[in-house]
């Protein structure tokens, strides 16, 4: 299958390289034709075609059909894109096997996300991008040089709906299993001379779908989730245009409970009786594994004795925005985008997959993001030379808390045992970075690029493990630790730090600080061999900036940061349209080489708390593939969309990494976790021909993963095994597009399938798929 795509790449390209017509190769010209698509991928507009980037791109009305409602449906459309969620809920994004997985707030991605170039650093601040959307435009390798750092893996940038010339309104409903009550629309039109607004909102509503293993009539997994944006264009004169978007959200959904795989203790032997300490091992190992039943799992049957609305979320999001573009010249534009975001959490999870008090978390924190883009930007002229200068400045304060309460076997100090921890991890990062492109059109059929910047980040860490303030049993325990092993009394007040110093075994609070640049870079040629066939190749270097994990720090070395990651990749591909523009294949074969590469792993901590959650790095390692994605309208009505990508995933030379379950292994050879080797999108959907007023739709899409693990082990407790999904559809729409009615279903297979699996404490337990949704969905437009 690998020759196959390799080779069907391999051909295309020698094939539009060419130069034959497409009327040479194809069946007479089918009267539709594929729309042109606008991207802003390089940070100005240009069509789809001519980018010499790996870009997949969709529009809003495509994302819709497809029933891409979240980031994490993005796996329907976008070849190579893989969506991860962690058991405390953060989301995880990967491009070609590039992404980071953890469970903290905190931690910059692999693959940056933005709205309209607006920056949403964290991946918690992203859950309400998908709003009223124009388009998407998914850039795939490193993104450094225009999108900055911690985009090794690619860039999402989410394109809203403008204000529209004239008054329009829209109003969608959904209605589907699980109670689901979904409502949004949008309102947009002029409100004065050269001024425009578009207000959209969404709501959606769902009972819970999750049944517990041990207790038939207790349920799970209500969902209550709203979104809005206000848009203000205002063009000032003919040279000056200015934008503000006031966005944000709020959920307050139940956060999905595990299901049990297997038990693992992490301290073996550990005490686990005393006076009022329940022995639950006995239980734990008695835990019977999660039937084959996607909407089975487990969680303590009263957390709310933990946190007031049990495992309800309360997290709330807000960014203000501003975009202004001066036309300085015929050619030359200054652009600003300023931007400050707002994220508070409150996230309780149940991450052992069982009904027993084994491990429950809160997280509890804020990010504050404000971010200034500033750049220079000459488009082409007589000489076919095109230019940029920039500079962008970012400063991010996080408080990322976790309170932990667990009867487990690592919940011990000596005779002293604790249910209750806390611990946070406070960070203020500031980033400077300068970048600059140049485009230069060597020939008129051969373009130069050449791009590169350079990004200086300061990170003030402060933290530590804290008794949480209540009863003072984990105090009373450290402070018994640390005079056993200081010679001299201890004391820890309530809510006092008790990471104990290396040297004198006194408690005390982490302040650290870890200070990198970088310059990324960029070289390619783009060939266009016809008006509508190009070839490209890259060179590309990128990084992602070093890390302060959040865990519990007994000892300061722990809050040892990993170094930045860095990643060179080089690309070859083509973009191609053919057939009377009724056919339109694109591809690439790419080679990426990666030092330092930054995963989620484990730390032995020694007595009592055994194997810990850390953050580990890869010195040397390789991802290669090859992509290939074709868009085609065979007959009148028909069209069809299908992508596929290869990524073969390595590590590279001796690296011993201890594993979940607290053996070391030496990693060298290993795939990357959270990297399936195949991935498959396709979509197709045809219209017969109007009956009347209105046209009649039956549609479909399927995806494939193949088979993964989710952290480098050498036993099958973590496996992610493969698995298809289908997603069917079909309804009725007007010729005109004011109305639309139709069924849907999800997963109408009812496939059972799991995204993650993880160790918290002494289980491992999995996260599954939804289950087959379906329902009816109505939209309508004035």
């Amino acid at each position: 299958m690998a020759q196959a795509l390799w080779g069907g790449i391999m051909g295309c390209m020698l094939l539009c390289a060419s130069g034959t017509s497409s009327a040479e190769v194809a069946a007479p010209a089918a009267p539709e034709q594929l729309a042109e698509v606008i991207v802003t991928a390089e940070k100005r507009a240009e069509r789809l075609n001519d980018v010499p980037l790996s870009v997949t791109a969709a529009t809003g009305d495509e994302l819709v059909r497809a029933g891409v409602s979240s980031a994490a449906d993005l796996e329907k459309v976008v070849p190579g894109f893989i969506f991860a969620a962690s058991s405390y809920g953060s989301p995880i994004y990967s491009i070609r096997g590039v992404g980071f997985y953890d469970d903290a707030m905190a931690i910059s991605p692999a693959v940056s996300v933005y709205v309209d170039q607006i920056p949403l650093p964290f991946p918690r601040m992203t859950e309400g991008a998908t709003l009223d959307l124009e388009r998407v435009e998914v850039l795939k390798g490193p993104q450094g040089t225009l999108f900055g750092q911690n985009s090794t893996g690619g860039a999402v940038n989410y394109i809203a709906a403008k204000p529209t010339s004239s008054f329009e309104a829209g109003i969608d409903a959904t209605y589907g299993r699980f109670n689901e009550f979904d409502a949004g629309g949008f309102v947009s039109g002029p409100i004065a001379e050269g001024l425009g607004a578009r207000f959209a909102f969404k709501s959606e509503q769902r009972g819970d779908w999750q049944q517990s293993n041990s207790r038939p009539n207790d349920t799970l997994g209500q969902r209550t989730f709203f979104a809005g944006r206000q848009l203000l264009e205002w063009q000032a004169n003919s040279s000056m245009h200015f934008e503000l978007n006031l966005n944000g959200w709020i959920n307050k959904s139940d956060t999905q409970a595990l299901q049990y795989q297997s038990y693992h203790p992490n301290t073996p032997g550990g005490l686990q009786t005393g006076i009022g300490y329940p022995n639950f091992a006995a239980d734990l190992m008695a835990t019977s594994v999660s039937a084959n039943n996607d909407r089975a799992a487990d969680w303590d049957p009263q957390p709310g004795k933990y946190t007031p609305d049990g495992l309800k979320r309360d997290d709330r999001f807000y960014q203000v925005a501003l975009g202004a573009n001066f036309q300085i010249a015929d050619t030359l534009e200054l652009i600003s985008k300023s931007s400050y975001s707002d994220l508070r959490v409150d996230s309780p999870a149940d991450s052992d997959g069982t009904a027993l008090p084994n491990n429950l978390a809160i997280l509890n924190g804020t990010l504050r993001s404000y971010s200034e883009e500033l750049r220079l930007a000459k488009t082409p002229g007589d000489g076919g030379l095109s230019w940029m200068l920039g500079g962008n400045y970012q400063h991010d304060d996080t408080v990322d808390n976790q309170d932990v309460y667990f009867n487990a076997t690592n919940t011990f100090v000596g005779p002293y045992t604790f249910d209750y921890i806390a611990f946070d991890s406070d960070q203020r990062i500031r980033t400077k970075a300068a970048f600059g492109s140049i485009d230069y059109e060597l020939t008129r059929a051969l373009t130069l690029q050449a791009s590169t910047r350079y990004t200086d980040r300061r990170t003030h860490f402060d933290g530590c493990l804290s008794d949480p303030g209540t009863d003072g049993l984990f105090g009373q325990a450290f402070g018994f630790l640390s005079t056993v092993l200081s010679g001299t009394p201890t004391s820890v007040p309530l809510g006092g730090c008790v990471t104990l110093d290396l040297i004198s075994n006194k408690p005390t609070r982490i302040d650290r600080n870890l200070n990198e640049h970088n310059i990324s870079w960029r070289g390619g040629l783009a060939w266009k061999v016809t008006p509508d066939t190009l070839l490209y190749g890259n060179v590309t270097r990128g990084f992602k900036a070093g890390s302060f994990g959040t865990l519990p720090y007994i000892r300061p070395v722990q809050a040892t940061p990993v170094p930045q990651e860095e990643l060179t990749a080089y690309e070859i591909g083509f973009k191609a349209t053919l057939a009377d523009r009724t056919l339109q294949p694109s591809g690439a074969i790419f080679y990426y080489s990666y030092d330092d590469k930054q995963l989620r792993g484990y730390l032995n901590a020694g007595p009592p708390f055994g194997n810990l959650t850390a953050l580990v790095s890869i010195p040397h390692s390789r991802v290669e593939g090859a992509e290939l994605d074709v868009r085609w309208l065979p007959t009148p009505g028909l069209s069809i969309n299908v992508g596929g990508t290869y990524v073969s995933s390595k590590v590279q030379g001796s690296t011993l990494v201890p594993t979940p379950i607290g053996v070391t292994i030496d990693v060298n050879g290993f795939a990357f976790p959270n990297t399936p080797k195949w991935q498959v999108v396709s979509d197709a959907e045809y219209k017969f021909s109007s009956i009347g007023p209105v046209a009649v739709f039956v549609g479909g899409s399927a995806t494939y993963r193949s088979a993964t693990t989710a952290f480098f082990e050498d036993t099958r407790d973590f496996d992610l095994p493969a698995y298809a999904l289908l997603d069917l559809r079909t309804g009725v729409e007007t010729a005109s597009g004011r109305w639309r009615v139709w069924l849907w279903g999800k997963n109408v297979t009812d496939k059972y399938y799991w995204i993650h699996a993880e160790k918290i404490t002494d289980t491992v337990a999995r996260v599954s798929g939804m289950p087959a949704t379906f329902g009816v969905s109505v939209s309508t437009r004035f």
